[in-house]
């Protein structure tokens, strides 16, 4: 009975996801990211210049909208390469290839800015449950789905002491958004929000008044606790 109240109600699609998520791949990709973008910068001096955003950045749109090519999502986001593979065997698979794609982000003043970025691919799934009538899923479960997600996600890592300093979430509500750069320039707000970091930290001061992320406070994802995932039994553990 509780199983079937916990699957009515939707509970534990987007917890699954993000464990699944953290354990198959940010787990194994992101204690390496550091390494992939420093054998990059070493071929390539002038073009990773600040440390401080040499991490994996992910992104979260509450809609769930993910784009396979970033060039057509805003034009301003430009292919430049791929940084080193890492390649492992997993669950049968010989020879796994992860990798991951820099690109540089052009501003305002046509200034490159260079990062790793990539969607967070569990979204995907998401939004295909949306459209297919047999998961009876709606766009209003889609969206408080995909908040539970990037909060649960954000507690995983900030709980993996592997994955800390190697990520940014760059999560974001696009909804009702017509400016046609709007992906680039919260990229961009982030990347120069790093920049000041490793600046203040050079200089021996704290940071003052920066985020690191976008809170769950910011976009009020307020989720009760009642809504939070429950195991199917009470009596498993």
């Amino acid at each position: 009975e509780m199983s079937e109240m916990s699957e009515r109600s939707k509970q534990n699609v987007a917890h699954g996801l993000a464990w699944s998520y953290y354990v198959g791949y940010l787990k194994i990709v992101l204690p390496r990211v550091k390494k992939s973008m420093e054998e990059f910068s070493r071929a390539n001096p002038n073009v990773l210049a600040c440390r401080e955003t040499w991490k994996l950045h992910i992104l979260v749109p509450l809609s769930c909208d993910v784009y396979d090519d970033l060039e057509k999502a805003d034009s301003n986001i430009q292919y430049v390469a791929d940084l080193t593979e890492t390649t492992l065997t997993r669950a049968g698979t010989k020879e796994r290839v992860y990798k991951h794609s820099l690109y540089a982000i052009r501003d305002e003043d046509n200034k490159l800015w260079h990062c790793a970025v990539e969607y967070a691919t569990p979204l995907q799934s998401l939004y295909a449950m949306s459209q297919d009538e047999c998961a009876a899923f709606s766009r209003e479960d889609r969206l408080e789905q995909a908040k539970l997600f990037y909060r649960t996600l954000e507690e995983i890592l900030k709980g993996s002491k592997e994955c800390t300093g190697t990520y940014r979430l760059i999560v974001y509500d696009e909804l009702g958004e017509a400016e046609t750069h709007f992906l680039s320039r919260n990229i961009l707000w982030h990347l120069r929000q790093q920049r000041n970091e490793e600046y203040a930290m050079y200089e021996g001061n704290q940071p003052r008044n920066l985020s690191t992320t976008l809170s769950s406070t910011d976009l009020n994802l307020q989720i009760s606790e009642s809504d939070l995932p429950q195991p199917l039994r009470s009596d498993c553990f």
